[in-house]
Parts: structure tokens; sequence; C-alpha cells
């Protein structure tokens, strides 16, 4: 499918489902497509993301991800209250990109292009792309500050696996680049290549343990990731906010993407949504079928040992260490790529867009 009949998909979506809702304020696109040509070609292990925005303070549950005409679209809301500041806007690493060229699908109150209009031009000034990149490092750091270790295994994987991998957002948000999900280590290794600091990133896979994994393995454990997905599909029933990546809509994305990546020789690369899949579906089968949880937690646990090198909790505390050690080092080259990206302008950004807030 093509990127352009993907988002007309989305838009009609947005007509039919999300226009008439209570609170409906507008849409927009966000995520991987955003810049993309209409012509290009859509991956079956990639979606269109939109973003709806509601006027209530606590959004509805996000449907997440659901088959519409043929198009994979990943659907989310957010409150208009978190949009209403462009400064806050620009300021944030997973809100900015948006609003860096029109994503607007529908705008009835004309706040979205308002928005739009106050954060484009400024979003390539020095001082905002710092402050998005201080963002993403707060969230490594705060997210690593609150890990609990007396929590289950598969939680501690997942609460340390996260925060690890926003290392490489740091350094995507210094060049400009989508703080991608899925695909963020392919897209980090880019960024250090093209900025010719190359030998950090076996050092960021290093962080996950992953450095030296072989593909044969990875394969292995892939083939028994698609088992417990399939497993974890039909029995869950108790609503998580990353439900959606766990249904059979999300199967080409979850089992099949992480195949694609093994078959182009990004093996390494795909260990992040292997492993960070697989304890997302522990933690569905924990409370929804727990007979199901201990049966297949085994090859759970091989998986995180094999891909990652931790076996327990005292692994998971030390791994945390490292990435913390490593935070001044990322930080001189997020530093580094902003100062060289030619496209990162000299402006201060100090003074806050125009017309805020927009109430």
């Amino acid at each position: 499918m093509r990127v352009g009949a993907a988002r007309a998909a989305a838009v009609r979506w947005v007509a039919e489902h999300a226009r008439p809702a209570p609170g409906y304020r507008g849409a927009y696109f966000s995520g991987s497509t955003v810049g993309r040509p209409d012509d290009a070609e859509l991956a079956p292990s990639s979606d269109v993301d939109v973003v709806v925005v509601t006027a209530q303070d606590e959004p509805p549950a996000k449907p997440g991800k659901l088959r519409y005409e043929e198009a994979l679209l990943e659907i989310s809301y957010v409150p208009w209250a978190e949009l209403r500041d462009p400064a806050a806007v620009l300021s944030s690493y997973h809100l900015a990109g948006s609003f860096r060229e029109d994503t607007v699908i529908d705008d009835p109150t004309g706040r979205l292009r308002a928005l739009y209009a106050d954060v484009s031009p400024h979003f390539a000034e020095r001082s905002w792309v710092r402050r998005r990149c201080l963002d993403a490092r707060h969230r490594v750091e705060s997210r690593l500050a609150a890990f609990d270790a007396s929590a289950p295994f598969h939680e501690q994987v997942t609460a340390w696996m996260f925060p690890t991998g926003v290392t490489t957002h740091v350094l995507l948000v210094a060049a400009l680049r989508n703080p991608t999900v899925r695909l963020r280590y392919p897209a980090a290794r880019d960024v250090l290549t093209a900025y010719r600091r190359p030998e950090l990133y076996p050092e960021l896979l290093g962080l996950l343990g992953c450095a030296d994994v072989s593909e044969r393995r990875v394969r292995r454990h892939v083939g028994e990731l698609a088992r417990t997905f399939d497993a974890t599909v039909p029995v869950a029933r108790t609503p998580f906010f990353f439900s959606s990546d766990l249904t059979a809509q999300a199967r080409p994305i979850a089992v099949d993407g992480s195949l694609e990546l093994l078959d182009r020789g990004e093996h390494r690369e795909a260990v992040f949504w292997v492993v960070a899949t697989l304890a997302r579906c522990h933690t569905v089968l924990a409370v929804d079928d727990p007979a199901l949880h201990a049966a297949r937690l085994p090859a759970f646990e091989a998986a995180v040992a094999e891909l990652t090198g931790i076996t327990g909790t005292a692994d998971v505390l030390a791994r945390r260490e490292e990435v913390t050690r490593f935070l001044p080092r990322l930080w001189t080259a997020a530093e580094d790529i902003m100062a060289a990206d030619p496209d990162v302008t000299g402006k201060s950004g100090d003074a806050l867009p125009p017309h805020r807030p927009l109430c």
C-alpha cells in the first residue's frame, strides 16, 4: 500500500469515527510517515499514526492498532491541554515533530494550524532542539530511577529496557530525526554514521547486551516470540496501554517486522522489540492466564538471558548503572550532532513563540 492511500484511509476514519465523539477538537498525523511522499511504499510492518485531540483532560483509552480499508492505523488521543502552549510543545520530544510540517487532518477550531504556525519556524532552532534532547535524557534518568526491584522479572525487564532504548532518541532528536519506536536502533546507527561517531553504536547495543549476539540465536527466539504472541492474543482481556500491540492486527509489526529486520541483516537491531514484546506478553499473561504465563516463562527467561545477558534482578540493576554512567558521553555526542547539523540553526530560540497560549 502507498503512504498516500493509507493517509487517505486515515482521514476517512477520523471523519467517521473520531469527529462525532464528544469533546473532539481535531486530528493530526504523527510518527514515521510524517514527511514521507504519498507515492512511497508503506511496508506491512509499518502503520500510520493518527493523534486525535480531545477537550477531555483524561482521554479515553486509545483504540491503538486497527485495520481500516486495508490500512493499518495506530490511533491515540492527546488532551488539548497538552498542546495549548507552543513553547511546551517545542520542548517535548514526542510532540514537537508532528508540527514541524503541516500534519493536520482535521481542525474544526483552527487551533492545530495555529499551533503549527507557531512551532514550525522554531523547530530547528538550537535551544529548542537542546530542550527536546534534555526531555529525552530526563525520560531515561527518571524512568531508570523509578525502577522497582521487587516487581516480577518481566516487569523489571520492561522497566529497564524502555528507558535504555530512549538513549537512541536523544541522538535522533539532536539530528532532527523522528524518534521512532520499533526501529530506533537502526535509525540511531544511521545518525551516528552520518555524524562520524560510529564508535558509539556498539556501546548503545552493549547497554542492551546484544552487541555480539548471533543472527541464529535471535532468529530462534523470534520463533519463541511468535509462539508466545499467538498464545497471548486469544486470552488477553485486561486493558493495558500497550494492548493494541498484542492483537492479530499488530502481528505484522510485532513478529513479521522482527523477521524483516533479520532478513536484512539487522538481527542485533531486532533484539529490542523482540524482548520488549515478549515482556509485554508476559505482563498480560500473568494477569489473564497465569498457567500459560508459567508455561511460557522458561522461553522468556532464556530469550532475555541469551539476547541481553540478563538473568535476574542483580543484572538489571548493574545494567541500569551502566546506562547512567554512559549518559554524559551520550550527551556530548548529542551536542556534537547539534553543532554539526546544518539544519539546526544558531538562533537563540529563547523567546517564546507568538500567540501563546492557544486557548
